[in-house]
This record gives structure tokens, C-alpha cells and sequence, in this order.
């Protein structure tokens, strides 16, 4: 009985996928809309249900919906392409192939036993430790994809120094909670330093508009509070949620220092790949200033890598999974971003508002910030939301009468903490997703968790703290 259920449900939820499609595809289009927009929107919203009912995996959902949306004439090839010319995903693979060749020479090794040395008599306390240095990096960043670079083999190293490998059922658990550890940091981080993501610069600028001013200083002040009281508490509900294997490791700072002992000197690999490192995080710190492109810089390390053989073609032709997150991300990224150009998420906005006369300003304003937050279900760019919706939403509420500087302030942080919500949320989720150690249906189930309780933390803490301290 089990066994019939088991081959017949992947099939259930293959019929629910096209009947969704095809009674999205076949209502009659919303006045405000184009054909195009909202059989896209059809294809979109299946791919998305289709991964999270468990009927298809994620690459293979992406594919199809792309395939769908070129022979149905819904887009052309050349807009439905492009997204594997995009900077921001090169990036991401070749930020793949850079933590490789941290974690071959032995040198994600050596960190990993570091970290488990000063933090790791307990799970939780490795988990606080990737926070800390994420949250003392982050203002060097504006990339938070970049960020996710430097962070990821620190992430990875401590997996195994812990003893865990993608694949290992005796401790799953535990290498799911330090990855996710990882994705839920770079959404927080991103929040407390206005220099931490590019789109909260860009935000600001559109605030200006309303009358609001954000600095550098203004932003830290308007986001320590709730932002920090999330970086507190959040381990602690992912440890509850996840509840890794292992938990107390009170030998495991004393096994750390003898192995650290046991690995001797730096090796000439390592020392290759720590200031070829180094050198990539000062130029990706200075990108803004100096001008200089991200993905170059990452591209720049990987020939280091490659030019003095510390990686070699063979070590990449193991990496299959970094062309499957390449593809499944570079698809769902130009859907999103077509669906944005098209007008679709503009009407959503101006949809809400429309919904919205004579509430309260407290009342729209946690409707707005709510709205906005469940929205990014269908972006896969923080900054295509901040730039498609940020202006819409922050216009309605000021008109409804919510004041202006906190609920930009609002909006701003949620376009940073709702980045986990789902794994092509961000593409800085998107090294650890492709880690091995995290399912589709865990990163969809730990994502809204953890979205929902960033949100409540903002509105609890920081509605009320931004009406004192922001004007």
C-alpha cells in the first residue's frame, strides 16, 4: 500500500501542477494586463507550485516552464535566454568553483578547525559564529552574492570539520542547520549595514522622493534594533526547527587544536589560495569605489586557480551540480524579471492599493509590509522587487497617511530578511542550496519559517522602535 502510494503520489501532484497552469492560463486576462503577461504569470506560478507539491525537482520544473514559455510564443528566445548571459549568475558559479578549490587545498579545512576551536563546544555555537563573521563583513560588501563567496567555504569547512558530508544520513541534520545558518545570516546581515546590499543604496534614493533622507549612520540606528534581536534569536529557532543530531561537542575546541597541530605549516596550495582570497575580497570590498565588476574579480580568481593548477579541469568536470543551479536559476531569474517588465508586478501593486482606502495607517502599513513580503514568492532579485514595487507600496502608504520614514524603512529591511523565503530568493542562497545538504522542501519549509518570524520580529521591535527613532 505504501509503495502504490508512493509511485502514485509524485503523479498526483503532477496533475495538480497542470491544472493550475492551465486554469490560470485559460482565465480571462485582468483588465490592466497584456495576454503575454498573464500566461507567463501561468507558467511561472506552476514551475514554483510544481517544486514545492513535490512533483518535479526544480531544474527539471525550470526547464519545462522555459521550454512552454518559447513554444507557446509567450516570450521570444532572445529575452528567454538571457538570463544565462547574466553577470550576477556567472557570478554565482564561478563563486562555486572558487570555494572548491578553498575546500581542495586543505585550507577550508584548517578554518573550519579554527572556527570548531573558539566556538565549537556546542552546535549552536558554530551556527552564532557564521552570523558574527558574516554581520563583521558585511558593510565591505554592497555584493551580498559576492558576500555569500566568502562566506560559503567557511560554512562548508565547518561541516567537516563537524564530521558531516552531503549524503550522510547519521548527521543530515546538522549539516542542513549550519547551511541554512548561512542563507538566514546573509538575510539579516544585509538589513543591519546600508552598504551590506546594492538595492538598499538604490531604495534610499527612491525615498528621497518621499522625503525621507538615509545615511549610512540613520540606517544603523533605524535597524539595530530589530536586526539584531533576530541574529539573537534566529539560531536558536532553527536549532529547534531542524534539531541537528549532535548538539553538545564540549571535547570538540581540544580534537580541533590537535588537528590544527597535526596539519603543520601552511602548504604551498594554501598560501596560493589565501592570497589569492584575500586579494578577491579587497577587490570585491572596493567594487563600488573603484568601479570594478564583481563577477570579473571572481573570474579573475578562478584563472589564479587554474593558472597555478591549485584546480584543475578534471576538478571541474565533478562540479555537475553547479550547471544545474546555473540553469534552473538563470530560467526562474528571466521569468521573474520579464513578468516585472511586462507591467505584471506594477498591477499587483496598484491592485493592493486600490484595496486599501479609508484602513488605519497602522492597519495599511502592516498590510503593505506583509503584502510586499509574500509578494517575493515571485521575484528572484531583491533589487527587481525594491525597484518594481518599493516606490508603488511606500506612494500608497504615505497617501493612507502611515508616516513616510518608517515605513521605508520597513520595506527596505523586508527587501533583505525576505531573501531566505525561497531558495532563488536571492542568489546569494544559492551556493549553500546547491551544497547537497539542504532539499527543496527544505529550503521552501525553512525559508517561510524563517521569513515569518524575521517579519514579526520587524513589526514587534521594529515598527515601534522606527517610530521613535526614524523622521
Amino acid at each position: 500500500m505504501s509503495a502504490a502510494a508512493g509511485t502514485w503520489r509524485p503523479w498526483m501532484a503532477r496533475l495538480a501542477t497542470l491544472l493550475v497552469v492551465l486554469g490560470i492560463w485559460l482565465c480571462p486576462v485582468p483588465n490592466g494586463l497584456t495576454l503575454q503577461a498573464w500566461h507567463l504569470f501561468a507558467l511561472f506560478v506552476a514551475a514554483i507550485f510544481s517544486v514545492i507539491v513535490g512533483a518535479f525537482p526544480i531544474l527539471t520544473a525550470s526547464v519545462l516552464a522555459l521550454a512552454a514559455a518559447v513554444l507557446s510564443g509567450t516570450l521570444p528566445p532572445a529575452k528567454a535566454y538571457s538570463g544565462f548571459a547574466n553577470g550576477t549568475i556567472l557570478l554565482i558559479v564561478v563563486a562555486f568553483l572558487v570555494a572548491r578549490a578553498v575546500v581542495k587545498c586543505g585550507l577550508g579545512q584548517r578554518l573550519g578547525h579554527l572556527v570548531v576551536s573558539l566556538f565549537g563546544r556546542s552546535t549552536i555555537g558554530l551556527s552564532y559564529s557564521i552570523f558574527l563573521v558574516d554581520g563583521v563583513i558585511a558593510p565591505a560588501f554592497p555584493s551580498n552574492t559576492a558576500r555569500a563567496g566568502v562566506l560559503y567555504p567557511l560554512v562548508f569547512s565547518l561541516t567537516e570539520a563537524a564530521g558531516v558530508r552531503p549524503g550522510d544520513e547519521s548527521r543530515r541534520r546538522l549539516g542542513s542547520f549550519l547551511m541554512f545558518s548561512g542563507i538566514a545570516s546573509l538575510s539579516l546581515s544585509s538589513a543591519l549595514w546600508f552598504t551590506a546590499m546594492a538595492a538598499n543604496p538604490l531604495g534610499a534614493e527612491m525615498a528621497r522622493v518621499f522625503g525621507v533622507e538615509m545615511s549610512f549612520t540613520s540606517w544603523l540606528i533605524a535597524s539595530a534594533a530589530p536586526t539584531l534581536a533576530a541574529m539573537a534569536l534566529l539560531p536558536l529557532l532553527l536549532f529547534r526547527v531542524i534539531g541537528p543530531e549532535v548538539k553538545a561537542t564540549p571535547e570538540a575546541p581540544a580534537a580541533a587544536r590537535r588537528a590544527l597541530a597535526a596539519l603543520g605549516p601552511l602548504t604551498r596550495n594554501e598560501k596560493l589560495v589565501s592570497a589569492t582570497f584575500v586579494g578577491m575580497v579587497l577587490l570585491w570590498g572596493m567594487a563600488g569605489t573603484l568601479g570594478l565588476d564583481s563577477t570579473a574579480v571572481a573570474f579573475l580568481g578562478l584563472g589564479v586557480f587554474l593558472a597555478t593548477s591549485v584546480l584543475t579541469l578534471s576538478d571541474i568536470a565533478k562540479e555537475g551540480d553547479v550547471l544545474a543551479t546555473f540553469i534552473w536559476f538563470a530560467v526562474l531569474y528571466t521569468m521573474s524579471g520579464q513578468l516585472n517588465e511586462l507591467g505584471f508586478m506594477g498591477y499587483l501593486g496598484q491592485r493592493l492599493a486600490g484595496g486599501l482606502g479609508g484602513m488605519p495607517w497602522l492597519g495599511a502599513c502592516l498590510v503593505l509590509v506583509v503584502a510586499y513580503v509574500l509578494l517575493h514568492y515571485l521575484f528572484v532579485s531583491q533589487t527587481a522587487q525594491v525597484l518594481a514595487l518599493f516606490g508603488v507600496f511606500l506612494d500608497v502608504g504615505v497617501k493612507l497617511g502611515v508616516p513616510a520614514a518608517p515605513l521605508a524603512f520597513l520595506l527596505l529591511f523586508a527587501s533583505n530578511f525576505f531573501s531566505a523565503i525561497t531558495p532563488q530568493g536571492s542568489s546569494a542562497n544559492l551556493l549553500f542550496a546547491g551544497s547537497g545538504f539542504l532539499s527543496q522542501g527544505q529550503l521552501y519549509k525553512l525559508g517561510a519559517i524563517t521569513t515569518a518570524f524575521n517579519l514579526l520580529v520587524y513589526l514587534v521591535i521594529g515598527l515601534p522602535w522606527l517610530l521613535l527613532v526614524a523622521r
